[in-house]
Parts: structure tokens; C-alpha cells; sequence
């Protein structure tokens, strides 16, 4: 059975690097069969992608394209999500999913962000 589970800093100070991790287990990130995804939902709005990776490099967001970075560690089978210089426009539940061919077929539980001083 396929499980993401995001962990990171549930608070973090305005200005500061937001930094999540999503341990996958029972599928493989070193795959071309699927990608690995951040999405986050602000309070009281809807979905919103943040960027993707996969085996040959990652695309994002454009209007977070400037602060985002998504990278892998394939040892750990664990991808991570950084975002810089964070405002409380960055609060928000963050999911790590996992994106088949036109579906995003498996997501984390959800960590909820705090940005606040």
C-alpha cells in the first residue's frame, strides 16, 4: 500500500525557509511512471499546486517559482518541499501527493503551516 507522510515545523517565523519532507512508502520515487507533488490549501480557499518533480527535474508554480525548490533523496525515498521568505500568506495545509497519468492517486495526510512572529 502506497503511504506519503509530510513532516516539518508546524510554526515559522515571517521572513524564515518554510522546509517539508514527504516519506514515501510502498512505491519508489526513482520512477517515470509518476511524479511527486506539493499542493497546499490556504485557510478557507481552495487546492493550490505548488510544483512537481520528477526522475529528470521539477517545474513549479509560476508565481512561486522564485521561492520554491523541490527536491529528492532517493536513499531515504523522501522528497522535500522549500519555500523561502515566507509571509502569513504561506499558512496553509501542505499535502505531498503522488501524480499518475492525469490523477494524483495517493496524498499525505496534511501538515498544517503556521507563519506568524
Amino acid at each position: 500500500q502506497v503511504q506519503l507522510q509530510e513532516s516539518g515545523p508546524g510554526l515559522v517565523k515571517p521572513s524564515q525557509t518554510l522546509s517539508l519532507t514527504c516519506t514515501v512508502s510502498g512505491a519508489s520515487i526513482i520512477t517515470n511512471d509518476y511524479r511527486w507533488v506539493w499542493i497546499r490549501q490556504p485557510p478557507g480557499k481552495g487546492l493550490e499546486w505548488m510544483g512537481t518533480i520528477f526522475t529528470t527535474g521539477a517545474y513549479y508554480r509560476p508565481s512561486l517559482k522564485s521561492r520554491t525548490s523541490i527536491s529528492r533523496d532517493t536513499a531515504k525515498n523522501q522528497f522535500t518541499l522549500q519555500l523561502n521568505s515566507v509571509t502569513p500568506e504561506d499558512t496553509a495545509v501542505y499535502y505531498c501527493v503522488r501524480a499518475g497519468n492525469w490523477v494524483y492517486d495517493y496524498w499525505g495526510q496534511g501538515t498544517r503551516v503556521t507563519v506568524s512572529s
